[in-house]
């Protein structure tokens, strides 16, 4: 299985994805990290959640491979669904989620954690959406959570990546540690949460929730039917191919051959 939960210690749950080699998660695996976020959630001795991954990096987006062998549209409309759930779980989980971040957080990684509660860094890891470089769009919404607007829309139209150090800087990133750190410094944020009232947790999760200024299942879901009308326009398969794709920038991070959400 590409996601597991580990039993909650001290009011904390860990969700950690592991699909090698670099966290691309197929439909399937989208559905099943919703599934395991909102099941956590509901476990009344949780009281936070740590989001955290295996491997190099901590999501690469979606597997292109899987979109590849569909010749229809049933893996993107499945991939569209997946995501928006995975992202929706994570947003709506029902106590705090704290996202431990290393390596590349890339296309759906961004929808992730631009709907945890906090994050948690290591000094190696890159946000961003090469989404124009892959022939789709999205998680600009989640995005526009992390960095302010005209950044956001930088960083997207040019597919570059901001460091965790960046992101720090602009408040979204509650800690910067080495990598060999990460695992504890996200811990010991998820436990300092988990001290407080389980109730009350839940209710100030609800009512931060309830003040956002942006609805963002609706926005993410209007940003995916553009990526579906790319796809049908045959724009997307023509990117993905390599036809007409811009270079990669000097710093980009995209691990080669995989996609975003």
């Amino acid at each position: 299985m590409p996601v597991s939960t580990s039993p909650p210690e001290e009011g904390v749950a860990v969700v950690t994805v592991d699909y090698a080699p670099v966290n691309a998660l197929p439909v399937h695996g989208w559905f099943a990290l919703a599934d395991a976020v909102r099941a956590a959630g509901r476990d009344p001795e949780v009281r936070c959640v740590l989001l955290a991954a295996e491997g190099r990096g901590f999501n690469a987006g979606v597997d292109v491979k899987e979109l590849r062998r569909d010749p229809g549209h049933g893996a993107l409309l499945g991939v569209n669904r997946g995501c928006a759930e995975a992202f929706a779980a994570v947003y709506d989980c029902a106590v705090p989620v704290v996202a431990a971040v290393q390596g590349f957080c890339l296309g759906g990684g961004i929808g992730l954690v631009g709907n945890a509660d906090a994050i948690v860094a290591s000094d190696d890891a890159t946000f961003g959406l090469p989404e124009l470089d892959r022939g789709a769009l999205g998680a600009a919404t989640h995005l526009a959570r992390l960095v302010p607007q005209h950044l956001m829309r930088a960083l997207f139209y040019t597919s570059r990546t901001a460091t965790a150090a960046e992101l720090h800087a602009h408040g979204s990133v509650w800690r910067v540690v080495p990598r060999a750190d990460l695992r504890a410094a996200a811990l010991a944020l998820a436990r300092e949460i988990a001290r407080k009232d389980g109730t009350l947790l839940r209710l100030a999760k609800a009512a931060l929730n309830g003040i956002d200024p942006v609805d963002v299942r609706r926005s993410y879901r209007f940003e995916q039917g553009f990526t579906f009308e790319a796809s049908l326009s045959g724009v997307a398969a023509r990117v993905r191919d390599g036809f007409g794709a811009p270079a990669a920038p000097p710093d980009s991070s995209v691990p080669a051959g995989e996609d975003t959400a």
